[in-house]
C-alpha cells in the first residue's frame, strides 16, 4: 500500500513539472484542477485499513476489559455457588469447607488470569497500532520532505541557468557596443531586473 502512495505522489510530482507557467511569472503555474483533485482523491482512498481497524480496537478496549470482568464475576459466582451447594450436602462440613475455599481461591486465580490476559491483548493491540501508524507517518515525512527538496533545487537550477543566459546576452551586447553609453545599460538593467524583484518578493509573501 506504501508502495502506491509514493507512485501518487511522484505522479503529482511530475504533473506539477509538466504544468506551465503563467504569463510573465517563473514561479506560478497553470493546473487542471479536476486532475490534482483526482490524483489527490486517490491518495486519500489509499490509507491502509489496517490503521482503521488498530484505530478501531483500541477504542474498544473498554469493552474488552469489561467483557473479561464479566466472565471472571460469572465464573466467582457459580464458583460461589457450587462452594455453598457442597457445604449444605457434605455430611462433613470441615471437608465441605475446605473443598469450597480451594474452589474459590482457584476460582480467583483463574478470572485474575482472564482480566491480566485481557489487559496485556489490549494493551500489545495498541502498541501495535501505533507502532504501526508511526512507520506510516515517518513513510509519507520521508517522502514529503524528498519532494519539496526536489522541487526547490529544480526550481533553484532554472533560475541560474535564466540569470547566467542573461549575464551572456549583457556581455555580448556591450562588447558589439561599445560606443553605447554605460548609463543606457545602467537605466535597461534597473527596467529590467524590477520586474523580476517584484515577483520574487510576490513569491515570497505567497
Amino acid at each position: 500500500m506504501a508502495s502506491r502512495i509514493e507512485q501518487i505522489i511522484e505522479e503529482i510530482e511530475e504533473y506539477i513539472d509538466g504544468c506551465k507557467f503563467q504569463a510573465l511569472s517563473s514561479t506560478k503555474i497553470v493546473v487542471n484542477k479536476e486532475e490534482l483533485e483526482e490524483m489527490l482523491r486517490e491518495l486519500r482512498m489509499k490509507t491502509p485499513d489496517e490503521i482503521k481497524r488498530y484505530q478501531k480496537i483500541i477504542s474498544n478496549k473498554d469493552a474488552i476489559l469489561a467483557d473479561a470482568q464479566s466472565k471472571a464475576d460469572q465464573i466467582i459466582a457459580d464458583a460461589q455457588a457450587k462452594a455453598d451447594k457442597i457445604v449444605s450436602e457434605s455430611e462433613v462440613m470441615q471437608k465441605a469447607l475446605e473443598q469450597s475455599n480451594r474452589l474459590i481461591e482457584q476460582t480467583n486465580q483463574q478470572a485474575q488470569e482472564i482480566v491480566d490476559n485481557a489487559t496485556n491483548d489490549s494493551n500489545n493491540i495498541r502498541m501495535s497500532a501505533i507502532a504501526y501508524t508511526d512507520e506510516m507517518l515517518d513513510n509519507l515525512e520521508k517522502i514529503m520532505a524528498h519532494t519539496l527538496d526536489s522541487a526547490g533545487t529544480r526550481y533553484n537550477n532554472f533560475i541560474n541557468a535564466i540569470q547566467s543566459c542573461y549575464d551572456i546576452v549583457t556581455k555580448n551586447r556591450r562588447e558589439l557596443s561599445p560606443q553605447v553609453a554605460p548609463s543606457v545599460y545602467r537605466q535597461e538593467e534597473n527596467a529590467d531586473t524590477a520586474p523580476a524583484a517584484e515577483e520574487t518578493q510576490e513569491a515570497e509573501e505567497e
